[in-house]
């Protein structure tokens, strides 16, 4: 399921790196989102798959405004797996932007990567722990790394901005030149306590 936001459409038909710039150096972001963004282009991601999370909102909003990268908004998290796959079989690379909520949705989609060797980028924002509200979190945020690990995906948590980028960047490296599959683990302290 591909799809292109509406006010998206025109940049796409007329955009080039410069106007994608320009579009892009518009959007109000803190510094860590529009950091991973550039490491993550510099990686040429040219796609990216996501059910909406506060999370990464920052880092959608600039990969939607980029006439480069195809965006997709997903139902649920494992249609952006096989995303993922059918992007490589063209060409390309992808990365999955999701929750760690939504990584249990993805269990068994995950074995289409780890069996057939298809190189699996995904960004986690972590939930179930640092200053959680919501008790329907906790259990899946404490099952998010050993249920990756146990289904064949490497995982690389990261706790400040810094540890972030220089870690997105070597996953990119392991995933798309190794055919790994990787999950960046993003802690709720540094993308910062959820609220209602």
């Amino acid at each position: 399921m591909q799809t292109g936001a509406p006010a998206r459409a025109e940049t796409d038909k007329k955009g080039s790196s410069k106007d994608a710039a320009a579009t892009v150096a518009d959007i109000a972001a803190p510094d860590w989102p529009l950091q991973l963004y550039r490491t993550l282009k510099a990686a040429r991601v040219s796609q990216v798959s996501y059910v909406p999370d506060a999370g990464h909102a920052q880092l959608i909003k600039l990969f939607e405004a980029d006439a480069e990268v195809h965006s997709n908004v997903l139902t649920t998290e494992e249609e952006g797996i096989a995303i993922a796959a059918g992007a490589w079989l063209g060409g390309l690379r992808s990365v999955l932007l999701l929750q760690s909520s939504g990584v249990g949705n993805c269990i068994n989609m995950l074995a289409l990567a780890t069996v057939s060797r298809f190189p699996l980028l995904m960004l986690v924002t972590m939930r179930g722990e640092w200053a959680e509200f919501n008790p329907w979190q906790i259990p899946m945020g404490q099952a998010t790394e050993p249920a990756l690990n146990a289904i064949g995906v490497r995982t690389f948590r990261v706790d400040t901005p810094a540890d972030l980028l220089e870690t997105a960047s070597s996953a990119a490296t392991l995933a798309f030149e190794s055919d790994q599959q990787i999950a960046v683990l993003i802690s709720q302290r540094m993308i910062g306590a959820k609220k209602w």
